[in-house]
């Protein structure tokens, strides 16, 4: 059916008007699970139910370890519908300090040949003090679903402020999220990446985690930075290495990145597209790349969330096998559809179980 929809009606769409509309009756999903012991039917039929699915990490009982990347729901007005379709948690966002418009329309496009996306939003939002007031006011219908809060920089806000601005929105947002991600990796805002640089990325970490445990005083609020592919494999090793140095909780990899290499999509469309981050399948090589060199340099010492290009259980499973300890996606639900993350759980949940035996299995013959 959503397959039909997607062809007949949504690619015919722009793709962010697209967005919208699927985030309206996504919302009117949050509003129905509100509805007495409809949240509860509405896990059991969606939600990973599976104890083979469980995670423990960040200080947090993850249901399953595929959530909603950040991008989709950046304002905080969909979780609780997003929720009931069965992901293990949900990262809103990217929101900044101040409220901004994000950067002109068109900004969103789709490459249906590669299943990719390329935007430009522009961390577009309503500033954190209003996602914050949303997720306080929603908090009793989150239904034990694990929120987390990206925050980016200010487009306004000079470079020698980005400290002070991103400190900023985690006071804003440290009493309601459930884990905090500092964004110092999307291509759209100018002069972003280069706040990964660990001279420049250690002031804002270190502002960061210290606003956070000023507002929090009886909670670690965990803090996670979110890499860009596009870093080389010396930047990505200092990275993992400061972040164990300032005793982050983990390491989100991978953000979009800007490279078209090795695209389906004829060369005409994706020009007409022109600049903003790639997501999607195209994306997962370099993002697995990433992600196994981080595990290399920190080992078990950092969660690793993984996303970039995770479309399948095998994708998913190639990334825990990896070593991250959850995994996150969007354009996969994207072009998957409402019913894509019951099935991607179900996936992992056969592919963890037959890991399983295959270690029982070994074992036996050892022996």
């Amino acid at each position: 059916m959503y397959g039909w929809l997607y062809r007949v009606v949504l690619r015919r769409l722009p793709a962010e008007t697209a967005h919208l509309a699927a985030m309206a009756l996504i919302r009117v999903l949050g509003l129905a699970a509100g509805v007495p012991g409809a949240a509860r039917a509405l896990r059991r039929v969606f939600g990973p139910d599976d104890p083979a699915l469980r995670v423990r990490a960040l200080g947090l009982d993850f249901p399953g370890p595929l959530g909603l990347a950040a991008g989709f729901d950046k304002d905080a007005r969909a979780t609780a519908g997003l929720g009931s379709l069965g992901f293990g948690f949900v990262e809103t966002g990217t929101v900044t300090a101040r409220p901004q418009p994000g950067n002109p329309k068109p900004r969103m496009f789709r490459l249906p040949a590669d299943r990719a996306i390329i935007n430009r939003m522009g961390f577009n939002n309503d500033g954190a003090a209003a996602l914050a007031a949303r997720l306080r006011w929603r908090g009793r219908r989150r239904s034990g679903l694990i929120v987390g809060v990206n925050i980016g920089k200010t487009k306004a806000a000079a470079d020698y402020a980005a400290a002070a601005d991103y400190a900023a929105s985690a006071r804003a947002v440290a009493g309601v999220a459930d884990y905090v991600v500092v964004n110092v990796s999307s291509p759209n805002t100018p002069g972003l990446r280069d706040l990964q640089a660990v001279g420049r990325l250690r002031p804002v970490l270190a502002a960061v985690r210290e606003a956070l445990d000023a507002v929090v005083p009886g909670r670690r609020v965990p803090l996670l930075v979110k890499i860009a592919p596009d870093l080389s494999d010396a930047d990505v090793d200092a990275v993992a290495d400061l972040a164990l140095e300032l005793g982050l909780d983990g390491i989100i990899a991978t953000n979009t990145t800007i490279s078209r290499d090795g695209l389906a999509s004829p060369a005409a469309e994706v020009a007409a597209a022109g600049a903003g981050g790639l997501s999607g399948p195209p994306l997962r090589d370099r993002a697995l790349a990433v992600l196994t060199r981080l595990h290399a340099r920190a080992g078990d010492r950092l969660v690793l969330i993984a996303a970039g290009g995770i479309e399948t259980p095998e994708d998913a499973w190639a990334r825990l096998a990896a070593g991250a300890t959850l995994v996150q996606a969007y354009t996969g639900f994207i072009y998957g559809g409402p019913l894509w993350p019951r099935r991607m759980h179900a996936g992992l949940a056969r592919r963890i179980r037959e890991s399983a035996q295959d270690r029982s299995q070994r074992r036996v013959e050892q022996e």
